[in-house]
């Protein structure tokens, strides 16, 4: 009986390891390395987008423009500025988009969950002083707010839900 048990737990160690982790990246943020699953984060979101982008009249304003905001955003200020767009959507985005679909807001809460974990670990990336806030994520994030607070409320928080695939690009291309 000893030795049967023995086997079982070896070989779920051994399937746990050797498993491939589905979806996991590996996300370089200057000194601080996370790994988190965009593939589940963008299943979620592919789920909902085009039920949110519908929902956005604005075309001509970007909230998350990719070349200003977070491409070019140096190694070392990645992680500050993630953490600062995290808190975006867990305190603004998440909690006020508005809808009477049930199904649209369980995937949304699935998001908030996946960026809560994720925001985790850049607390203790921050608490051992490995995701500093220099002039660059400061002043990206205020431009990021600047274009967020220029709409209605909820128009901000639909445009920026709808934009949450520029973010995911953004994260995908880390290495």
């Amino acid at each position: 009986m000893k030795g049967s048990g023995l086997l079982c737990f070896l070989s779920a160690v051994f399937c746990l390891f050797w498993t491939p982790s589905a979806g996991l990246k590996t996300l370089h943020l200057g000194n601080c390395v996370i790994t988190t699953s965009l593939q589940g984060i963008r299943s979620g979101f592919l789920e909902i987008r085009d039920n949110v982008q519908a929902k956005d009249e604005i075309i001509d304003i970007r909230i998350l423009r990719k070349t200003q905001s977070l491409q070019d955003t140096k190694p070392a200020d990645q992680c500050c500025l993630l953490r600062h767009i995290l808190r975006l959507y867990l305190d603004r985005v998440f909690k006020n988009y508005q809808t009477p679909d049930h199904h649209t807001l369980r995937k949304i809460s699935g998001l908030a969950n996946s960026f809560l974990t994720i925001k985790k670990d850049l607390r203790l990336c921050h608490a051992h002083m490995t995701c500093p806030c220099g002039e660059e994520a400061t002043e990206k994030f205020s431009q990021i707010m600047s274009h967020f607070e220029k709409l209605q409320p909820q128009a901000a928080v639909v445009k920026a839900l709808g934009e949450l695939d520029i973010l995911l690009q953004w994260l995908e291309e880390m290495d």
